[in-house]
């Protein structure tokens, strides 16, 4: 059974909505884009932090446990795609929705 906060992430990739939530202490403005369990069995989402709080620069990909995300709520705005990936994400291992295989439509 997933987890109050995975259920309103899987909601905000389908809805292409912008999320705002605290994570690690630090307010993040993100754009998450798949959803699922790490090879721990933890549920974790993949997304693209564009604004917000940081310990580094931003916009940077971000991998948030969702057990450690407190007060998210989602927004209308821009959908942040980020930039091109170089190398194949390892956040998420078991795939439960990916915006761009799952979501949007071919172009």
């Amino acid at each position: 059974m997933p987890s109050v906060t995975y259920v309103f992430f899987r909601n905000a990739i389908l809805s292409a909505r912008q999320v705002v939530c605290f994570y690690d202490g630090r307010r993040r403005e993100l754009c998450p884009h798949i959803i699922g369990a790490n090879k721990s069995g933890e549920e974790v989402v993949l997304a693209w932090q564009f604004a917000g709080e940081s310990s580094g620069p931003l916009p940077q990909w971000r991998c948030l446990k969702l057990a450690g995300v407190k007060d998210a709520h989602a927004r209308e705005g821009r959908w942040h795609e980020g930039r091109s990936h170089r190398t194949t994400q390892t956040c998420v291992s078991d795939i439960d929705l990916d915006i761009n295989v799952h979501v949007r439509k071919p172009r």
